[in-house]
């Protein structure tokens, strides 16, 4: 820019004047004050220093554009983040989408999407999107939330979306995500629950459905003065409807008829139907949208007065299969479907010539009057090839799990205890165990409580100096990648390893993706993180292969991500009973 002479030393020497009032000026980003965003790495560490507690939705005002012209002028915009988590609790900072394309976001994001990640994979996720932040490049504040909300929403986080709420006061989608909570209350049946939801819906909420929802609780709540004005102003603001007011006349006791038809619009309407209308009966078919099965479901009103009717109990098994339908139902309706002593006494012959739904229900109940455990299991095996058949196996597979454990694999006879052992469907957290140290092994050894337990550095270097020593003295012992994995973790985290231990050599011929270094030169601290999860993927950090623990866990070291780095070091390296 080209200045006169004189401007140029006017201008100068109004800073001069007024620099000491502009450095007594206090900062503090956390109370919506205003603040100069410097490139400083000095200034950037004092502010972290504070690490500030995240409890509602920060505004940060930053100067835009400083212009020295003839006449001074500054420009700010106001930046609001939104989250959950502290940035600094996995490393983070508000900056970590900075320097991130917000197509790189989107498409990877797209890639997670088809993948059903483990339960390590969704931690970290959620640590790298539900913390404060700044959104990436080209992507606005709205585009931010609406790609956090529906990524809750899409994964059924319920605890999340309160937490969401809780923690942020306005923001676009509000109302998607309290409608959200509403639905699944009323969907499991939990309306007084879903009552306590109306706390979040405030001013900043435009929302016909959750008004009328909220007009509800307070009748529900036994609030009816209050409820006939707000119902009033529903009316003059011309946002109800002709069925809304006969159910909520009705169930103020205005009026003492109501119509019986059903609404199936949405599920508040639905719901109102259900519990206005005597001897309430709906037949749900293919159509019928999951919250409203989920709905019946839970109130109760799912039931085959027929037992003949096929077709109907078919709709019902494709819904537990599309798990719209409690799965437990299925078996409450196959004890019903009446047989004869002889169809049961010679099941295995006789369930060849049924339909394909009295067939499960014929072998169901064999098993049932069962009681040697070689017949049990082997007619749940029998059953399990039946649902397989007709692709309902996801009606039978944890049903299946829960009775092989209740009989017990030892109880079984030898030929069957493999393939049953299979079937069990088991959970992450117990496949894990007790951690077993084993010092033989530099990634088994005890220099893993520094990390598992929390055992003091001092403690752990004299184990550093022991541990390697007793390996050294193995001339067959071999440096793994997963050895390499810990003495770089412990190299980051400030331990000395003896000298005879040559680290760079052996870390030279493992060889780290040129594309994720480059994310480390350019300072993309979440995007890193984000393309780990997709590396991780749907296994569990100790199911991936020694070199691929190492690499992620240098890459995580390099970026100063310990926390994440922390995780899957305990998942992958120790031995576990």
């Amino acid at each position: 820019m080209k200045l006169k002479s004189f401007n140029y030393f006017v201008g100068l020497l109004i800073i001069f004047l007024y620099s000491p009032l502009l450095s007594e000026e206090k900062i503090d980003i956390w109370k919506n004050k205003k603040e100069i965003v410097t490139d400083s790495p000095k200034q950037e560490k004092k502010n972290n220093q504070g690490k500030p507690d995240l409890l509602s939705s920060q505004t940060i005002q930053t100067i835009e554009k400083i212009q020295i012209e003839e006449s001074s002028q500054i420009q700010t915009k106001e930046q609001v983040v939104y989250g959950i988590y502290e940035p600094a609790n996995f490393d983070f900072n508000l900056n970590m989408w900075s320097a991130t394309k917000a197509e790189d976001l989107r498409s990877s994001l797209k890639r997670l999407n088809k993948v059903n990640l483990s339960k390590s994979s969704i931690e970290i996720l959620e640590a790298i999107l539900f913390s404060f932040s700044y959104p990436p490049q080209g992507m606005d504040e709205k585009e931010f939330i609406d790609l956090k909300i529906n990524w809750l929403i899409e994964n059924d986080r319920i605890d999340l979306i309160e937490s969401f709420l809780k923690q942020n006061e306005k923001f676009d989608s509000k109302s998607k995500a309290v409608q959200y909570l509403v639905n699944k209350n009323i969907a499991s049946g939990n309306i007084k629950e879903g009552c306590e939801q109306i706390k979040f819906i405030d001013t900043s909420i435009k929302d016909s459905y959750l008004e009328k929802f909220k007009i509800y609780c307070l009748i529900f709540n036994d609030k009816k003065s209050e409820a006939q004005l707000l119902l009033d102003l529903l009316r003059e603001q011309k946002q109800s409807s002709k069925f809304y007011d006969d159910k909520i006349n009705f169930l103020l006791g205005v009026t003492d008829k109501t119509s019986n038809k059903i609404n199936e619009k949405n599920l508040l309407s639905f719901y109102l139907s259900s519990i206005t209308i005597a001897d309430f009966k709906y037949e749900p078919t293919k159509k019928t949208r999951s919250e409203i099965w989920k709905y019946l479901n839970a109130a109760n009103l799912i039931k085959l007065e027929d037992a003949s009717d096929k077709d109907k109990l078919k709709e019902l098994e494709i819904a537990a299969n599309n798990n719209k339908l409690d799965k437990k139902k299925i078996f409450e309706i196959y004890k019903k479907i009446p047989f004869n002593l002889s169809a049961l006494l010679n099941a295995k012959n006789n369930y060849q010539t049924l339909d394909e739904s009295d067939a499960r229900a014929l072998i169901y109940q064999k098993y049932l009057l069962s009681e040697a455990n070689e017949s049990k299991i082997e007619y749940l095996f029998l059953l399990e090839e039946l649902f397989k058949k007709a692709d309902l196996a996801n009606v039978f597979s944890k049903y299946l799990s829960d009775r092989i454990e209740e009989i017990g694999i030892k109880n079984l006879p030898e030929n069957y205890q493999e393939i049953a052992q299979a079937r069990i469907v088991s959970e992450e957290d117990s496949i894990l165990g007790k951690v077993k140290y084993n010092d033989k092994i530099l990634h088994q050894s005890k220099i893993l409580k520094y990390y598992v337990e929390g055992e003091s550095k001092k403690k752990i270097q004299k184990d550093i100096d022991k541990i390697f020593k007793k390996v050294a003295k193995n001339k067959k012992y071999f440096i793994s990648a997963k050895d390499l994995a810990l003495a770089d973790a412990l190299i980051t985290d400030g331990f000395s390893l003896p000298p005879n231990f040559k680290y760079n050599e052996l870390a030279e011929k493992f060889d780290i993706p040129r594309n994720l270094l480059q994310l480390i030169d350019n300072d993309q601290k979440a995007f890193l993180a984000l393309k780990i999860v997709e590396i991780i993927g749907e296994d569990e950090p100790y199911q991936l292969d020694p070199e691929t623990i190492f690499f992620v866990t240098n890459l995580l070291n390099k970026m100063n991500l310990v926390t994440i780095r922390n995780k899957v070091l305990n998942s992958a390296l120790p031995l576990r009973t």
